[in-house]
């Protein structure tokens, strides 16, 4: 019995969503469900109420269906007070498998509202709402090829319905396809030039295809019809960024924030920006915001571990990082990180297991293999610091930092004439005062006192205030006067 009647709710779903082909047919209860649970926004389902009209008078049960699944009150105060014409039929069925699909939706089980759609699909084929809807699930799934099936199919069925080509627009994007991307945004906009979200996902596809002027008026044009979309603000925000805005994209973040406090990713954006502008306080309170509304969220810990690294709070960096790999033991991460909380204890043994993992993770990168010859040298392991620095410098020659690490640990071997070679080569890349200092210390041991001297004259003339400069230049002028007298 619960079999039939099930078969019973699908005929019915069909019935009531019959494929429309033109913009002038009204619209049915069901096929507004449909497009609502698909995720079409309801001010823009405002429009179409409007634009087209209703087929169906509604009944306060089926608004109030509307508002539980999350209609907002401008869409529940049109269909409220849509006056129908002599031509709308009696109350049209909204069918429980929709109803389902579209609660589901709402929170989030976006497998469980397909597994309620399909079915329905299987009955009647030829329902665009529900191809379309079903589409909209399979790309909250990322399930790309399906969803593109779904809605190619639906924009078979109404080839006249923007949201089709907004959502192709989207499923290119998301495969990284931004030629075809730009072609879907723009024939939804020459179906409905006030789409809003025609214009975002336009945005998205330059963004992608790196015209990020071009990009950032796409956003801008969709916020003059939708000023309350936050998802706009933040892409605007993240497309800001990459073109090296950083005040604007702070400004984005924060509206896109007031919009929705719970935006998580906005937080984290945003704190990632206020990091890059040293602003390191803001960043934290902005990741510890972020980390509140998801706690699981491997990389906001991450991000929150490092910016703690920067201000040397090296204790809340360690309990950031720690929490982060029990959370999540797959996390490849945060090692530099924790290498350098390590290294502030003076903890070598730590520093060294955390620079492998991070070198490990990155064999290709100079600094890590830098960092970890460092910190083997630190620990008197002067051969195993002596290769790793050598590989950081073949990775990167151009590596002032690397050069002058190799030059330390072969001075520290007492390979004085190769040192010397590493600490020049440093200064000829950047002419630093530490630069010209590393090089004093190392033709000090070689009794090459004048040209120690000039090399600190250098450094303390480069930088005046700082007094070791000063207080080896005096020690040198000793040996010197010393030299002299013999």
């Amino acid at each position: 019995m619960k079999r039939k009647g099930l078969s019973v709710c699908f005929f019915l779903l069909g019935v009531a969503l019959a494929a429309q082909s033109s913009e002038s047919q009204r619209v049915s209860p069901a096929q507004l469900m449909a497009w609502l649970t698909a995720g079409v926004p309801s001010g823009r389902l405002v429009r179409i109420v409007q634009e087209r009209g209703m087929a169906n008078v509604l009944s306060k049960e089926q608004i109030h269906q509307f508002e539980a699944v999350g209609a907002d009150r401008n869409l529940i105060r049109t269909l409220s007070d849509w006056k129908p014409s002599p031509s709308s039929s009696a109350t049209g069925e909204i069918p429980p498998p929709l109803l389902k699909a579209a609660a589901d939706a709402k929170a989030q089980r976006f497998h469980e509202a397909e597994l309620a759609l399909r079915p329905a699909l299987t009955s009647n084929p030829g329902n665009a709402a529900l191809h379309f809807a079903l589409g909209g699930m399979l790309i909250r799934q990322e399930r790309w090829d399906e969803a593109f099936d779904e809605i190619s199919l639906a924009a078979e069925l109404m080839p006249d319905f923007p949201e089709n080509h907004n959502s192709l627009a989207y499923i290119f994007y998301r495969l990284d396809d931004g030629p075809n991307a730009i072609a879907e945004a723009r024939t939804a906009l020459s179906m409905d030039p006030q789409n809003a979200e025609a214009y975002q996902f336009l945005g998205l596809a330059l963004y992608s295809n790196g015209q990020y002027a071009a990009a950032v008026h796409a956003f801008d044009e969709s916020l003059a019809r939708d000023a309350g979309n936050p998802d706009t603000y933040y892409d605007l925000g993240i497309t800001l960024h990459a073109a090296g805005n950083q005040f604007a994209a702070i400004t984005a973040y924060r509206q896109a924030i007031r919009l929705s406090p719970g935006f998580w990713e906005a937080h984290s954006n945003l704190a990632l920006t206020l990091h890059e502008q040293k602003k390191l306080d803001e960043a934290v309170a902005e990741y510890r915001e972020a980390k509140r509304l998801a706690p699981e969220e491997a990389s906001v810990r991450n991000n929150l571990g490092n910016t703690y690294c920067d201000q040397g709070d090296f204790e809340a960096a360690l309990l950031e990082m720690r929490e982060l790999y029990r959370q999540h033991p797959e996390w490849g991460q945060g090692h530099g990180c924790l290498a350098r909380a390590y290294m502030s204890k003076k903890d070598y043994s730590n520093t060294i297991l955390e620079l492998q993992l991070a070198v490990r993770q990155n064999p290709t990168s100079s600094t890590e293999h830098r960092l970890l010859g460092e910190a083997y040298a630190l620990d008197d392991q002067l051969e195993a610091g002596v290769r790793e620095l050598r590989l950081a410098v073949a990775l990167n020659p151009d590596s002032d930092a690397a050069h002058q690490g190799l030059g330390t640990a072969l001075f520290r071997q007492q390979k004085l004439a190769a040192a010397e070679t590493e600490f020049r080569e440093a200064l000829r890349l950047k002419a630093s005062p530490d630069n010209h200092f590393a090089l004093a210390a190392c033709l000090m041991t070689m009794d090459r006192y004048d040209e120690a001297l000039s090399e600190l004259d250098t450094a303390a003339r480069l930088d005046p205030g700082r007094r070791l400069y000063r207080a080896r230049r005096e020690e040198l002028m000793k040996l010197i006067k010393e030299s002299n007298s013999r």
